[in-house]
């Protein structure tokens, strides 16, 4: 059974930087796509950030220039260094991965991200 399992979440002060890192258990394929989605209080869940195989990066328009998101193949892994946060970028951040865009089934539990102003 496939899991991912996020970590790195916590509270951090605007304009300051966290990473978050996810990683799977049990998988014995490569994903070749994983990506980051957050939910923030009383709002539906939305795509941060996703990163396919070669150099297909998407990123939310408001996280462009802030968050970067990158692999570790050797890990099977995804990071996303998030700099200079908002107050508006709190959330629970999920971990997503799958085999193509159209194949996206695995989730995180998810970390939460607490951005002070």
């Amino acid at each position: 059974q496939v899991q991912l399992v996020e970590s790195g979440g916590g509270l951090v002060q605007a304009g300051g930087s966290l990473r978050l890192s996810c990683a799977p258990s049990g998988a014995t394929f490569s994903f070749n796509v994983m990506g980051w989605y957050r939910q923030a209080p009383g709002k539906q869940r939305e795509l941060v950030a996703r990163v396919g195989s070669g150099v297909y990066t998407d990123y939310a328009d408001s996280v462009k220039g802030r968050f970067t998101i990158s692999r570790d193949h050797g890990k099977n892994g995804v990071y996303l260094q998030m700099n200079s946060p908002k107050p508006e970028d709190t959330a629970v951040y999920y971990c997503n991965a799958g085999r193509n865009l159209a194949q996206m089934e695995y989730w995180g539990r998810g970390t939460q991200v607490t951005v002070s102003s």
